[in-house]
């Protein structure tokens, strides 16, 4: 069910969202204080393109994601729907363009409005099947989009090999996108993905809030036995979510080709699925199912596109090796605080026996090992790295255990 209420509220925001908002002001502050180079201070203009584009790009996404976990599922195949979205695109726009043309110039308004039809068409039709095999093959959603996470990506590299030795008698796994609408796209990329994100969360939040459908959701989410003796026609609500889903990750995939002005099938949209749901869910979404909002979604977006950006920023060599260890991370502080009040009220423990009790110094170790490796590149610590890495592992140790001393005494 939605959160709702005095207890679940601050002034204007559910407290989660209030406690992201403190969190976004904490690591901006942070990342601006600790870079060496001032970035964000000093160069804010470029930094400010580049985290409302990143963000916009990861927003569009992870609306749709968070409109699948409301009702209850889940989509693992979005980055690669980024992917052959963008392909179908360009193979799409190569069957209007001149005969010798491999960079796309000579492709005009016509050929350009049915290419981006054909790649929404397409993410209607992945939602579509999402949606046939879930309700009528009754596959768990993790495993029907668990198949299209593979299936999807190698049918666009398949399609791209075969439309480019079709069209120019020579294969290739990627095409070069120069059309002046994309051109056009790419040099306004960060006002224009800005704005159709805002547009679509209005959208979201429109449907969500405002509408029975939205209500239906939620409701399917929550409990869908319920949902469907009430009357609610589970299967066409179910149907909505996935395609929605799927058409803003394919909205996403024509952006993503504007931004990089080439459609690589095998390349484009990795991991995306990962960050989608990891912004839901950071931002409120229970993966039960039943619970989240829009601006949650928004600010886990944001949230989480900050803190890769801090990554980036404050770990010069090699940051993308620990982009995909602090979006885990974040997934599951995320997932950990939704079930903290369920469990509290229902008399658990978050480290129950001896299985908790060992749970405390592994963790507690992996904490200080990412801390001593990622520090190693951050100036504001260099030659300090182990007595940092040992300070943050106590620290957690010492905390972790604090709870665990409490839950003692609050179950004694």
């Amino acid at each position: 069910m939605k959160p709702t209420g005095p207890s679940a509220r601050g002034w204007l925001l559910p407290r989660h969202e209030l406690a992201l908002l403190a969190a976004i002001v904490i690591v901006f502050v942070g990342t601006g204080w600790l870079d060496p180079n001032g970035t964000y201070f000093n160069a804010w203009p470029e930094s400010r393109d580049i985290i409302l584009r990143n963000t916009a790009l990861l927003g569009i996404i992870a609306l749709g994601a968070s409109v699948v976990i409301i009702s209850g599922g889940i989509d693992l195949s979005a980055g690669s729907m980024v992917a052959l979205s963008g392909t179908t695109c360009a193979l799409v726009m190569s069957l209007f363009a001149d005969a010798d043309d491999r960079r796309l110039v000579t492709v005009g308004p016509v050929g350009i409005a049915i290419a981006v039809a054909a790649s929404l068409l397409a993410g209607l039709l992945v939602g579509t099947l999402h949606t046939w095999l879930i309700t009528a093959i009754r596959l768990p959603p993790f495993v029907a989009t668990l198949a299209t996470l593979v299936g999807l990506r190698s049918f666009a590299r398949a399609m791209c090999v075969f439309v480019t030795r079709m069209r120019w008698g020579s294969e290739s796994q990627q095409i070069q996108v120069n059309t002046p609408a994309f051109v056009w796209l790419k040099e306004h990329n960060v006002v224009i993905s800005t704005a159709v994100f805002l547009g679509l969360a209005v959208v979201t939040w429109i449907i969500l809030s405002r509408t029975v459908l939205g209500r239906h959701l939620y409701a399917l989410g929550g409990n869908e036995q319920a949902a469907r003796l009430s009357g609610i026609r589970t299967e066409n609500v179910k149907w909505f979510a996935y395609c929605f889903g799927s058409l803003t990750a394919a909205l996403a995939g024509l952006f993503l080709m504007a931004a990089s002005s080439v459609a690589q099938p095998n390349a484009a949209g990795r991991n995306y699925e990962l960050n989608a749901i990891a912004a839901a869910v950071g931002g409120g979404c229970s993966l039960q199912g039943g619970v989240g909002t829009v601006t949650g979604t928004v600010l886990g977006a944001l949230f989480l596109r900050l803190v890769i950006d801090a990554v980036s920023k404050l770990i010069k060599a090699s940051a993308d090796i620990y982009e995909g260890m602090i979006v885990g991370i974040i997934v599951a502080l995320a997932v950990t605080l939704t079930q903290f009040g369920q469990i509290t009220q229902a008399g658990g423990r978050l480290f129950p026996g001896l299985r908790g009790l060992a749970a405390i110094p592994t963790i507690a170790v992996f904490a200080g090992l990412l801390s001593m490796m990622g520090s190693a590149n951050i100036e504001a610590v260099r030659g300090r790295t182990v007595p940092f890495g040992l300070a943050v592992g106590v620290a957690v140790l010492l905390l972790l255990g604090l709870v665990r001393w409490l839950e003692g005494r609050r179950t004694a």
